[in-house]
């Protein structure tokens, strides 16, 4: 295993904010290291001065890179209970005061979570009120989402999780088998869009009723988070509804003030100041 000093690591980030504008600083700094170090390892670089020639003078690597540094382990329905919560109470709270309904899916990865919102609003029935925009960073795993495909063996864990979810199907109605993988119908996603957006250097576009930035902020450290969450915060309407990953907090940040707590064990938030 290589032992990477910090100096090497903020040579790097420098070179990569410099080069390309991803600002990696505020990462949190133990997972970084090992991702960088899992990045050496992989390619066989010997140094960090190795991995910045490779990264200068190969865009395509660049992006292969980006992905390994901001990797992200997705399922399908994962949390069942939250999307139980999720359907049973937050969306009918939603259309309560509201005909549409606009969800935000920040740093979406490859998809899961967003096929998962797809399939609850139509067993919901109300698919076509409702808009979608999932982003990512990472332009290589958005184009995975874009392929509405998972590999096949991961649909055992995605049934499970679906049916300790409740759904009112079966997963498998949902999706063909082509090739090892499961190919979701294009109908689920006509109103979602991809895009690519950096929460970190990304500007707020535009305002949601739901935001899920779940398991993303774990990579960050307080700065980063503390930034991050004030953009989700400008992206909501009053009264929309945040809701983060479950090893993630609210309470420490500068806006904690200006949300309620509406679930704690599943970490979901509801706005209630500008």
């Amino acid at each position: 295993m290589h032992n990477i000093e910090i100096t090497d690591l903020r040579k790097l980030t420098e070179f990569i904010q410099n080069k390309y504008g991803y600002d990696f600083t505020n990462y949190a700094m133990s997972s970084f290291r090992r991702r960088i170090g899992r990045v050496l390892e992989l390619n066989k670089f010997p140094s960090i001065d190795h991995l910045i020639k490779k990264i200068s003078s190969d865009a395509e690597f660049f992006e292969e890179f980006v992905s390994e540094i901001t990797v992200n382990v997705t399922e399908m329905f994962r949390d069942p209970s939250f999307w139980r919560e999720v359907r049973d109470h937050i969306i009918p709270n939603i259309l309560l005061n509201h005909q549409s309904i606009n969800i935000w899916h920040a740093g979406c990865s490859s998809g899961e979570e967003v096929f998962s919102m797809a399939i609850l609003l139509r067993e919901m029935g109300i698919e076509d009120k409702v808009k979608i925009i999932a982003t990512d960073i990472d332009k290589s795993i958005l184009s995975k989402a874009k392929r509405l495909s998972v590999p096949i063996k991961n649909m055992d864990l995605n049934e499970k999780n679906y049916i300790r979810f409740q759904g009112s199907e079966n997963l498998s109605k949902y999706y063909t088998e082509q090739n090892g993988r499961a190919v979701l119908d294009t109908s689920l996603v006509e109103n979602v869009s991809f895009r690519e957006h950096d929460l970190v250097k990304g500007i707020v576009f535009n305002k949601f009723d739901l935001v899920l930035c779940r398991n993303v902020m774990i990579y960050f450290n307080q700065i980063l988070q503390n930034d991050v969450l004030k953009k989700l915060h400008e992206s909501l309407f009053r009264y929309g509804y945040l809701i983060i990953g479950s090893k993630e907090s609210l309470i420490w940040c500068e806006i904690a003030n200006k949300f309620i707590v509406v679930n704690n064990e599943e970490k979901i938030y509801k706005k209630i100041k500008d």
